[in-house]
């Protein structure tokens, strides 16, 4: 077997436009019904489940560097990681968790001014990075084919993606309001780099918000994600970059800088920014911390606060030893908790993180939403497309606390794709996406993965079998 033969199962991080009306029937939309038994409901809400079948499995026992070491000069994406370093979940799932602060864009839609709709919009970019804090786990891979769906009538929206390509990996996903008030699509195809005691994961692709009732679209990508002491020592993580979110039709723009740590860890999770109009004009201050929620206020205002703290004298400054633990030249020290954001007098609350399950430690830190996205209910498998990640037996037997299972499963599964690439080469056939097609972004020109439509009419029967 050579090195294009192999399916590696790498650390990684992750449309069509619709014109007029979504035809989306509610009644119907989950499929359950025509299945048989419903899911439990309360007060008419469909109720999800609040914690694991099992919990985290420990990592104590494992090595990273007695993987890498046997590695040196290969390139990351061809390392394949013990599955204890795994969380339960697929990549496209965790894409899917961008979701969980959806109501941010059903606000937007609602708001009749153009700068209070970008001040959701930009809370709601930022809220997708927010339940990477603490996930120090890797998502598996998705198989070539591989899809999720997930509709919840309680957010009020819907949402599938598939992964499109293994090599480069790509993922496309598609979300819609199903109270017509939104698209939501793009494609992330990660690029990593390992720099010895961190891994950097930078996640190219457009990310794409339609907001229909007022014709508007806004585009904008992820900041770099870093994960450090991947070797030795804690693990822990941060963001950092400049996040740019375009209105397309008035040329407002919103600026965020996703602060690095620095030496003594005083920007840790700090993000900073201003909407700005066509002609660059600051219209509104944006501050806070990703890890917590974000403010905004006047930019005149802002500046008389700054003015009257410089009048007051500085705060103090961090000593050397100030928000870092001792360690060794070989661990990147994870700075302690800093104060919590100082919120300027007069500043306005655009979004706060949810509080996290009280055992979520033992559920590999997931947020009470992620902890749902691989719950399979009564009647689903029914209803579920062949190739969804729910039905992976590899996580399934991981969510279940079955780890010798999950890893059988998980190499045959790989051995399984395998194979299909080797049959392919053989007949000189090349892989047929199902749902998503390749084009170019209908607002940026960018190549990009455009949802071909269909899925939620359930017409499965050409779907590959990948498990």
């Amino acid at each position: 077997m050579n090195g294009e033969e192999e399916f590696f199962d790498a650390v990684t991080e992750a449309s069509q436009r619709v014109t007029g009306v979504i035809h989306v029937d509610s009644s119907q939309s989950n499929g359950i019904a025509k299945a048989g038994e419903r899911p439990p409901q309360e007060n008419g809400i469909q109720k999800h489940r609040t914690r694991l079948p099992a919990p985290m499995f420990t990592r104590s026992d494992f090595s990273v560097w007695s993987i890498l070491k046997r590695c040196i000069g290969l390139e990351l994406s061809k390392i394949t990681m013990p599955i204890a370093f795994n969380e339960p979940l697929s990549f496209l799932q965790r894409i899917t968790e961008y979701m969980e602060h959806v109501y941010l864009i059903h606000r937007a839609s609602r708001q009749p001014q153009p700068l209070d709709r970008m001040q959701c919009v930009a809370a709601f970019a930022v809220s997708a990075v927010a339940s990477q804090w603490e996930r120090t786990g890797k998502p598996f891979n998705p198989l070539l084919g591989e899809t999720y769906e997930l509709i919840r009538e309680d957010l009020g929206f819907r949402f599938i993606s598939e992964q499109v390509s293994h090599h480069p990996p790509i993922s496309a996903f598609y979300s819609e309001g199903l109270h017509h008030d939104f698209l939501f699509h793009g494609s992330i195809y990660p690029k990593l780099k390992f720099w010895g005691k961190s891994v950097e994961a930078e996640p190219r692709g457009t990310i794409t918000l339609e907001l229909l009732r007022h014709s508007e679209a806004y585009t904008w990508t992820n900041p770099i994600c870093c994960v450090h002491n991947v070797i030795i020592g804690k693990l822990w993580i941060e963001q950092y970059g400049t996040m740019e979110i375009l209105n397309h039709r008035t040329g407002d723009k919103c600026v965020l800088h996703f602060k690095p740590c620095g030496l003594f860890g005083k920007e840790l999770h700090k993000v900073e920014g201003h909407i700005q109009d066509k002609n660059k004009r600051k219209l509104f201050i944006i501050y806070g911390k990703w890890t917590e929620g974000l403010w905004g206020i006047d930019p005149v205002a802002y500046e008389s606060f700054r003015k009257q703290e410089r009048r007051d004298g500085p705060l103090r400054k961090a000593k050397p030893d100030d928000g870092a633990e001792k360690a060794d030249g070989n661990v990147d020290a994870m700075p302690e908790a800093q104060e919590t954001v100082q919120v300027i007098p007069g500043s306005k609350l655009l979004w706060r993180v949810n509080t996290r399950p009280p055992n979520s430690a033992q559920m590999y830190n997931f947020t009470s939403f992620t902890v749902s996205l691989n719950e399979l209910q009564t009647g689903m498998e029914k209803i579920l497309a062949p190739t969804d990640c729910r039905l992976r037996p590899d996580i399934r037997g991981m969510e279940n606390g079955n780890m010798d299972l999950a890893s059988q499963e998980k190499e045959r599964l790989e051995e399984k794709q395998r194979e299909a690439r080797r049959a392919r080469a053989k007949e000189a056939a090349e892989w047929q996406t199902r749902w998503f097609r390749q084009g170019s972004n209908p607002y940026t020109g960018t190549p990009d993965w455009l949802y071909a439509g269909g899925y939620f009419e359930r017409d499965f029967s050409g779907c590959p079998d990948i498990y």
